[in-house]
Order: C-alpha cells, then structure tokens, then sequence
C-alpha cells in the first residue's frame, strides 16, 4: 500500500547537541513536531546616548524560542520484539538526553571532584553542550536550554514514564555570545545571511504592501 501523495513525508524538527570530549552527538528528534512555537523577540537598544541616538542597536535581538513536545511510547510497546530498550526503560532515555543539554560533561564533573578532593585551586571549565535547533532546511540556529519543564502523565508496571510533555524555552545564541572558535559563531551568520536573504524576497511587503500605502 502507497503513501498518499495528498500527504507529503513532513521532516522531522529536532536538537543536535556536542559535548566533547564525548565524540558522539546529543541527537533528540521530536517523534512529533510541535504544533506551534513562539518567537519572542527583543531589540538589544545602546544604552545611554543622547540626541540622534534612538536608534542605536547593541547588537543583534535577544531571541527566544518556546514550544511543546509530546512523546509517546505507544508505538514502541507494540513491538517489544523490536524495542527492548523502551520495554525495559519506558521514556527514561528520551528524557535523559533532553535533560542532557543542561548538564555538564560527566567527564568534567568527575574531574573537578578529583581535583577539589586533592585541594587542587583551578578546576576545569564545566560548558553546556553545543546545541543547535533544527527546524527545517531554513532554520538551524545555535541554541542553549533555557529552562525544561517535563509532565509524565503515563506510566508501565514498573513505573517508567511511558506518555509525556516536554515544555522548551530555548535561547538563541548569536555572534555576541559566542567566540569565532565556536562553530555555533558561524552557524548563526550563516542563519543572519539567509534571513537578509529571505527578506528581500518577500514579495508581499515589497510589491503589494507599497501599493496600497502610496495613494
């Protein structure tokens, strides 16, 4: 039986994450993409200034993101056969590499431990992994978890979660937070030029909308 071509394969939304010095990737893809996701907005203004300086911009805008995410193991738990991990630990692991983005490398924790036990006076730098919001072909950005709020409204005989809401507010990162070392630097230019690009496509302000303001 054939797809429906009426109903075109839509792409998976998702958060890629690198924490080094682990090699492999923090990968989180919504198993259902969000049905919306608010964009607050907000202008960096110069602070101070006198006269003529109104429109000084500090900057490019705080941005934030925030949206909803359902996961179901429903689908899983009607092939154990094929899902042992989801059989044996519910949504346990999807909900630990969310909760990964906010933690620091285990490896570093270890680290500081043993050098505070060993009255060591620098410790090692304890970063955030390196996530980036993959919202289609047109939106990659360079993100950091704001906050996570997680609801687990079913659960197995073990009591493993097996139904959940994931709520997100995520930050984006800019050329202003980063370092140009820091591959988020580039990633967030390469999203500005694609934004500069997009906007002087748009037809409906540019044609249309300046028709109907000049009289």
């Amino acid at each position: 039986m054939t797809a429906s071509p009426r109903w075109p394969k839509v792409q998976k939304g998702g958060i890629v994450a690198f924490q080094p010095p682990d090699p492999l990737p923090i990968v989180v893809a919504f198993q259902y993409n969000p049905d919306e996701v608010t964009r607050s907005i907000s202008a960096r203004s110069a602070s101070g200034g006198g006269r003529g300086d109104a429109r000084r911009l500090n900057g490019p805008p705080d941005e934030t993101l925030t949206f909803s995410v359902e996961i179901d193991a429903a689908d899983q738990l009607e092939k154990p056969t094929e899902n042992a991990t989801t059989v044996a630990s519910g949504l346990h692991p999807a909900l630990a590499a969310l909760e990964k983005l906010v933690y620091p490398p285990y490896s570093a924790v270890l680290a500081n431990e043993i050098i505070a036990l060993a009255g060591g006076a620098f410790i090692l730098a304890e970063n955030a992994p390196m996530a980036f919001l993959v919202w289609g072909p047109h939106r990659v950005l360079p993100v950091r978890l704001e906050s996570l709020s997680v609801r687990e409204e079913a659960f197995d005989q073990a009591l493993n979660p097996i139904r959940a809401r994931a709520d997100l507010t995520l930050k984006v990162l800019t050329y202003r937070d980063l370092s140009v070392a820091d591959p988020g630097y580039f990633v967030y230019l390469a999203s500005l030029t694609q934004k500069q690009a997009m906007a002087a496509q748009d037809t409906f302000g540019a044609r249309s909308g300046l028709q109907a303001l000049v009289p």
